[in-house]
């Protein structure tokens, strides 16, 4: 537990876990948070294997004032990830388009004609041999989009079962994606609200460190 109030409640979410029930897995952030929290409502989602921060609302009130943020583009997030290869600039804004791949679900797919419009900012922090430490924050909440955006330039996110060649996936125990930052503004004060959590893993964790 991050945060917890009458009216939202911010967890940190580890990898592995999901944000709401599967189809068959039913074990998730909303099963978990009910035990405490029994009025808790997810208000957005985290990617099965993407850990960090996740805000949730405790009233129907609080609930649909986050929903509005979210949809708003109200809140601000930062990610931080190990991607293969060497960047070659500090700064860069991806803006491609994003679309469901109708042939090979659940994966999405760059659609220059029929997807929706996606972007993201990206800032390099470091670099080691094959391994970039970046963070990224998207400025749109497409499914998958910091995965994809990353591999569509050629620089996929390590640990991606999705997007990455099979020696990104195979080279980290994990994805290495971390919601490192979480910025609202509070459903009934308004007042500016700003969480922050650390990621776990590190450029350590990448047992492959040259070019494949």
């Amino acid at each position: 537990m991050v945060f917890a109030d009458d009216h939202v409640v911010v967890v940190d979410k580890p990898a592995g876990l999901l944000s709401v029930p599967g189809k068959f897995l039913k074990d998730c952030v909303q099963q978990r948070i009910l035990f405490d929290y029994p009025d808790a409502r997810i208000v957005h989602r985290l990617d099965l294997d993407t850990s960090g921060l996740m805000v949730l609302g405790q009233t129907r009130e609080a609930v649909a004032n986050l929903n509005a943020q979210f949809r708003e583009r109200r809140v601000r997030k930062r990610y931080r990830a190990l991607v293969h290869g060497a960047l070659d600039s500090a700064h860069r804004t991806i803006c491609l388009p994003l679309a469901p791949d109708p042939l090979r679900r659940p994966r999405h797919r760059v659609d220059l004609l029929r997807g929706k419009s996606a972007l993201t900012r990206l800032i390099r922090l470091q670099l080691t041999g094959d391994v970039t430490e970046v963070d990224l924050m998207p400025e749109t909440g497409r499914s998958h989009q910091l995965r994809l955006h990353m591999a569509s330039i050629g620089h996929a996110i390590y640990g991606c079962d999705l997007y990455a060649p099979p020696q990104v996936l195979k080279a980290a125990p994990r994805l290495m994606l971390h919601a490192s930052m979480l910025c609202i503004e509070h459903p009934v004060s308004f007042d500016a609200m700003s969480f922050e959590s650390p990621a776990s893993f590190s450029i350590a964790d990448v047992t492959v460190n040259v070019s494949f």
